[in-house]
């Protein structure tokens, strides 16, 4: 937003009350148009808007510092803070991380701190564009009380808005807007001639324009584009049909971001229902990554770590399975390689679960960290070399092949420890039992004579 249009909005140097500020143009995009005039009116986001809520609270007695607004596109963020400055009287600013610069930034914060009374409000969309330098820059006016900060993301603030003035704003996340609550705002812009598209006679019924509000997947100002498009395609009054929709069906995209919050929180969605062996949920996520645009090589990847951390031993064949589908990835290509993918998922998804691997790996690492780290026992250390079979080393090492089963009865740690611990389910209940048997026959030869159950010293 220009200068010339924040001051049209919301006046300079004099904030204006929120009576006197003109709404949008008519001839400015319907999302523009119907944006809330006040925070009674924004839909969806009650569990931060709604009755004794922190910040409708903060925001009726004026006395709030900065704030963070983390959701994802068309969830409110920008009307929020919209409302908010016209409900405190306050001067509105904007400023667009991805067009500005620091020299900008510099001016805006100057202007505020020349004109105190105005009590600035100071709105950063995109802050996560920002770098460190930029962000900082802002710490002494926030600090200060020069301006007062809203900023807008859609990326997870912990990763990439600074410490320091992350701890200094009250970070509220915003949620996607139910279908319901989007088909509700469709259908006052349909029936309102003064902001909404009330004057062309364009009707639609409660069930399409639900249909409408589930193709936008919660964001409602591309809803109302896609409104305002369907409706000046109609050519005059008329309802909005099937038919148009599924026109619009067809230019529909997936909304997903390449390395952003949509990318890792999809690919976590998938990963959590391969773990939780529901194949259903696996394939759904699986294939909007790959309607989103999402590097097959990444989703491979992804699925040869879940054959070891979480399928493991219950099921041996996942982790062969998984690594030639990684395999196959780079030299089928795609569209083909998904077909791999898709096996692969539901082979995962759909087996034996057991993650006895990564906690054995866990307690190893604590063990290590927590005890006194334990010597190579001699019967175990390389005896090549004439100084090492004068100190001993390898001396008495029992070879396992010499006994039945492979188990010689001794000691491979000084101090054992018992870090494995196998699952009874699939494959794994197996080695639970091979193992148990063979505790006990270790047992019996140790009793008989620990540590020195033959008397040959080969190595293995």
């Amino acid at each position: 937003m220009s200068p010339a249009e924040q001051n049209e909005l919301f006046g300079e140097p004099e904030p204006m009350a929120p009576e006197e500020q003109p709404l949008a143009g008519p001839d400015r995009p319907l999302a523009l148009r119907m944006r809330p005039r006040r925070l009674s009116e924004v839909v969806g986001q009650e569990h931060i808007l709604g009755p004794g809520s922190l910040l409708a609270r903060l925001v009726a007695q004026n006395r709030f510092g900065s704030l963070l607004f983390y959701g994802p596109p068309g969830s409110g963020k920008t009307s929020i803070a919209e409302a908010i400055a016209r409900e405190t009287r306050s001067r509105f600013v904007r400023v667009n991380a991805v067009m500005s610069n620091v020299a900008e930034l510099r001016d805006v914060l100057g202007a505020a701190r020349r004109n105190p009374g105005a009590r600035t409000i100071l709105f950063i969309d995109e802050l996560h564009r920002f770098n460190k330098t930029q962000q900082d820059l802002l710490l002494p006016d926030v600090e200060q009380g020069a301006v007062r900060l809203i900023g807008a993301t859609t990326h997870n603030p912990g990763f990439y808005v600074n410490p320091p003035l992350l701890s200094r704003s009250h970070l509220f996340r915003l949620e996607p807007l139910s279908a319901e609550a989007v088909a509700g705002v469709l259908a006052l812009a349909l029936g309102d001639a003064e902001r909404g598209i009330g004057a062309m006679g364009v009707t639609a019924s409660p069930r399409i324009l639900t249909e409408l509000a589930v193709f936008c997947d919660g964001d409602l100002r591309r809803a109302l584009n896609a409104l305002e498009v369907i409706a000046l395609g109609k050519g005059g009054p008329s309802a909005i049909t099937a038919g148009d929709l599924e026109l619009f069906a067809r230019e529909r995209r997936i909304r997903y971001d390449a390395d952003e919050d949509e990318h890792y929180d999809t690919i976590s969605a998938f990963i959590k229902s391969c773990r939780g062996s529901d194949p259903d949920a696996a394939m759904y996520w699986l294939a909007k990554m790959l309607a989103g645009g999402e590097d097959p090589r990444f989703v491979a990847r992804r699925l040869v770590i879940l054959a070891s951390e979480d399928v493991g031993l219950a099921d041996p064949q996942a982790l062969p399975l998984a690594v030639a589908a990684h395999h196959a990835v780079e030299f089928v290509g795609m569209p083909e390689a998904e077909l791999t993918l898709a096996h692969a998922t539901l082979y995962i998804a759909t087996a034996p679960k057991s993650n006895s691997a990564t906690v054995a790996l866990g307690e190893a690492r604590r063990v290590l960290s927590e005890l006194p780290v334990q010597s190579v026992p001699a019967h175990l250390r390389d005896k090549g070399g004439q100084a090492s079979k004068r100190m001993g080393h390898g001396k008495g090492y029992a070879y396992s092949h010499d006994f039945p089963e492979g188990v010689s009865g001794q000691d491979y740690l000084e101090h054992p420890v018992r870090l494995y611990s196998p699952k009874s389910v699939g494959a794994e209940s197996a080695i639970a039992e091979r193992l148990e048997r063979w505790r006990g026959l270790k047992a019996a030869l140790s009793a008989r004579a620990p540590n020195k159950l033959a008397d040959t010293d080969r190595r293995a």
